[in-house]
């Protein structure tokens, strides 16, 4: 066995090792439908507390749950999120940037005037009801409803499509969010 083979051989068989291994970070990309499912009700909770915490304490406070909400659940920090919430309008309809999702959920900012803010409408209640889920590999989509209960006790039903990836770390992400209420008819 000449020099260069046992280098290869002994590099192996350290790469092997149940220490090398151990050690090793491995980031699973594959996603489940349990992973998702469970983002999906994150999302929901994180909107009623977000309404919650606007009514016990404030927009400034209501913003900064937002701000933590976004930066958990989105991807914006992987690059632009396809975001269309249900109550935008031309020119500012897609929500691309973490800046434009902080406006349209929280309001207060002056470069979206319309956004009075989604997330501080008092909701109390909301729940997913997913038509169905598409998982392939590391990538996954669900469409449905999700059912909103206001402070009045009236639901609101939206139609619904996420799409999710994983980031390099393993966390699932939001990186594509269409929203819209559904048809009335013509």
């Amino acid at each position: 066995m000449n020099c260069t083979t046992r280098i290869a051989a002994a590099l192996f068989a350290v790469a092997l090792s149940p220490v090398a291994l151990a050690s090793t970070p491995v980031v699973n990309q594959g996603i489940t439908e349990a992973e998702v499912l469970a983002s999906q009700k994150a999302w929901c909770k994180a909107l009623v507390d977000i309404s919650a915490i606007h009514k016990r304490d404030g927009q400034a406070a209501a913003k900064a749950l937002a701000e933590k909400v976004i930066d958990a659940a989105y991807g914006y920090q992987m690059g632009a999120v396809l975001f269309k919430p249900t109550l935008t309008t031309v020119p500012q309809t897609f929500r691309t940037t973490r800046d434009g999702a902080l406006a349209y959920f929280v309001g207060g900012n002056a470069a979206f005037p319309k956004d009075t803010g989604f997330a501080l409408k008092g909701w109390s209640k909301c729940q997913v009801a997913n038509s169905a889920v598409f998982i392939a590999g590391g990538s996954a989509t669900t469409m449905g409803n999700v059912n909103f209960t206001g402070p009045d006790g009236k639901v609101t039903s939206v139609d619904k499509t996420w799409g999710f990836v994983k980031d390099d770390k393993g966390a699932l992400r939001i990186v594509v969010h269409h929203s819209s209420l559904p048809f009335a008819g013509a």
